[in-house]
């Protein structure tokens, strides 16, 4: 059929850019690969369908497929009739920004904010220690001069994560549709 190959060679561009693209996110390319087939894909399509589509073990798609949904990309649908799982991708593109970055980001900020405020505690403690030499009290006090300032500044993103969870960031940046 004429234009099947070009429509595929496309198709098949996108879908590697997506993968690319989610790789450099820490998504793994399988997941990008994916998430490209379900945005081209007009159904809702079973893991057997995607797993024969990309070529892929059934357990690589199943991991694929539960990342996905962690980070809130795609859906599990219900079709009458179909005793398999379907997913489809999310269509709100915007949301699924403000939610991989919220979701991303927040588990990283909370890691690294528990290692600096239990430094930040030893670090106390080393300085009201008696024993500890000038030099190592001066340095544990410039340390935590600046492992209070990384947490400021976590404080300051946890501020942005939040406008994405309430919306309130398109106050300031509004999402404008162009015509079709």
């Amino acid at each position: 059929m004429k234009g099947n190959e070009e429509l595929e060679r496309t198709r098949t561009m996108v879908i590697d850019a997506i993968a690319q693209n989610m790789n450099l996110y820490g998504i793994t390319p399988s997941a990008g690969r994916l998430y490209g087939l379900l945005f081209f894909s007009d159904k809702p399509l079973t893991l057997d369908e995607m797993k024969e589509e990309l070529g892929m073990s059934k357990t690589s798609m199943s991991t694929a497929v539960r990342s996905l949904l962690d980070l809130n990309m795609v859906d599990k649908v219900w079709v009458k009739g179909e005793r398999k799982d379907l997913y489809v991708i999310k269509e709100d593109w915007y949301q699924c920004f403000f939610d991989y970055f919220t979701i991303k980001w927040r588990t990283a900020i909370t890691m690294n904010s528990i290692a600096m405020e239990k430094s930040i505690s030893s670090l106390q403690e080393l300085i009201a220690d008696p024993n500890t030499s000038e030099d190592i009290r001066e340095s544990a006090e410039m340390d935590i001069k600046k492992l209070k300032e990384r947490l400021e500044y976590y404080d300051w993103q946890n501020k942005l994560f939040d406008s994405f969870e309430t919306k309130e960031i398109l106050d300031y940046i509004p999402i404008e549709k162009k015509e079709k």
